[in-house]
């Protein structure tokens, strides 16, 4: 008999030991997805965002990069704002 049958995909990455890590990229995906779409709603170039938040291009790419997990909170709230929002982060 399957132990796995009728449990969530949640519980079996808590299981293996993924889903914290699943989780943070998930939320990093959401975050560059959502920067990428007010930068092209506000008609902002990658050069151009960079320049305003005072960094260079590919520290932009870094941050737009859905795959990396290396950018600090600093750096996003920095972009968020330049943008008109505020990022948010909570605890649950």
């Amino acid at each position: 008999m399957n132990k796995r049958m009728g449990s969530d995909f949640d519980e079996f990455l808590e299981s293996e030991g993924l889903l914290s890590e699943v989780e943070a990229v998930a939320v990093k995906r959401v975050i560059a997805y959502q920067l990428a779409q007010l930068m092209k709603e506000k008609k902002l170039t990658k050069t151009a965002m960079a320049q305003r938040m005072r960094t260079s291009r590919s520290a932009l790419d870094r941050l737009l990069d859905p795959s990396n997990p290396a950018v600090t909170l600093q750096t996003m709230d920095r972009a968020a704002r330049i943008l008109g929002k505020r990022l948010r982060i909570e605890l649950s």
